[in-house]
């Protein structure tokens, strides 16, 4: 079995990876001429790590990025609304990392020139179109200035190439442009003493003003600093951005004032704005989930088939997920179509029940309620929100997102 995976993002080069250490022969093809480390910083769930660690990968990861140990909830005046262990510190059997975007794709990179070999990865292809001509798949490709390039065959095609998919833009040309949610983020890193003990990752505010941040470096942590990865986000007006717009570098002036007093016994919001380079900006965006992926023997992965608001730290984990099943559903057999609608069948409930529940907030609708009931600051949480209303919001995602800790350290790949 050969497949053609589009791609070199997260979920394009795990999917490579996974479907090579299954014996199916894989040609990688990717739009940019260059993989260099861009982005800024993702989580990776245990559940992703799992399967990231079935790969041979989690040395690597442990090298470069920080085990997360917890995360803290807080609200506008930095007052504590939930906290949890997170990773090997809650008992899961396998870590949950936070590391930079740009350092986990050259991971994985790598290992994929070393596995499929060079010659098997080819950059600057951007996909034009694909075609079924009876039990073969071609891809059609052109080069940046749009010139054809050859035609690639091969008994399948899986299309990893991000929100912004040309496959799934040819099988829905009316979808339009992603879905806008009112609220951009500015994304970037700060080098600073470390905060809170040096792993935890923190979220304060609510829904319409809020800041993420979390280390993102080992090597950082070993000179005893940390690298932070921090995200500031606001509610704004207008329809979707430009795509040209999109991860533009902007002035802090354009956002920092609305967090200048948010400086807490553990943490200077301000001074860590203050004491970044680049910013960049991005809109936090969606897209309705999709009656099918699987079209013939043509599939979407990853952002391409279910792009979803970065709530619960998600996104790149659920691509990871997807990567695994589409190889195993390949690998039971050699029907390729009878595998793509097994894997769909799996997947696409399972992830639009999260693009869904993202919509709501997920687990960060404790922030809100937090806000919507006491806007001034509490004296205890649970006059505000009662414990077993946190622990059920925070419960039932993990559930949802299929990283709940019995049924992972049990072995269950499968979300209810």
């Amino acid at each position: 079995m050969q497949a053609i995976v589009i791609g070199s993002g997260i979920g394009g080069l795990t999917t490579a990876l996974a479907l090579e250490q299954r014996g199916i022969g894989v040609t990688l093809y990717e739009s940019v001429r260059e993989i260099r480390p861009l982005g800024v910083g993702i989580n990776l769930l245990p559940h992703s790590v799992r399967e990231l660690t079935e790969l041979g990968l989690q040395p690597q990861l442990a090298a470069s990025g920080i085990g997360t140990a917890e995360l803290v909830y807080y609200n506008k005046h930095g007052q504590q609304i939930w906290q949890e262990a997170r990773g090997l510190a809650a008992g899961y059997l396998w870590p949950q990392y936070s590391i930079h975007r740009g350092e986990l794709q050259m991971i994985l990179y790598h290992a994929a020139i070393a596995r499929l070999g060079a010659a098997n990865i080819h950059l600057g292809h951007h996909l034009a179109r694909a075609e079924q001509r009876g039990n073969r798949v071609l891809a059609h490709f052109t080069d940046a200035s749009g010139a054809a390039l050859p035609v690639a065959e091969a008994d399948l095609l899986i299309a990893a190439d991000g929100i912004h998919s040309a496959a799934r833009r040819q099988f829905y040309p009316d979808e339009g442009p992603p879905r806008f949610s009112g609220r951009l983020l500015w994304r970037a890193v700060t080098q600073t003493a470390p905060f809170l003990g040096g792993r935890t990752m923190i979220m304060a505010g609510y829904q319409d003003r809020k800041f993420v941040c979390y280390p993102i470096s080992r090597e950082a942590a070993e000179q005893g600093r940390s690298l932070i990865n921090w995200i500031a986000e606001l509610r704004v007006e207008g329809d979707t951005p430009a795509r040209s717009d999109w991860n533009k570098r902007v002035d802090k002036a354009v956002f920092a004032p609305q967090f200048a007093d948010w400086r807490f016994d553990w943490l200077d919001v301000p001074a860590l704005i203050a004491g970044a380079g680049a910013v960049y900006e991005f809109p936090m965006v969606d897209r309705d989930p999709l009656p099918r992926w699987s079209h013939g023997r043509i599939t979407l992965l990853g952002d391409a088939a279910h792009p979803m608001y970065p709530i619960g730290s998600n996104g790149a984990s659920q691509a990871i997920l997807d990567a695994r099943a589409i190889a195993d559903c390949l690998a039971a057999g050699d029907d390729v179509e009878r595998a793509l609608e097994a894997y769909e069948a799996q997947r696409l409930p399972a992830t639009a029940k999260i693009v869904m529940l993202n919509r709501q907030n997920g687990p960060e609708q404790v922030m809100q309620l937090a806000e919507e009931r006491a806007p001034q600051g509490f004296g205890h949480i649970h006059d505000v929100i009662p414990a077993a209303e946190l622990e059920r919001i925070t419960g039932a995602y993990k559930v949802v997102a299929g990283f709940d800790k019995e049924r992972l350290n049990a072995g269950n790949r499968q979300t209810p």
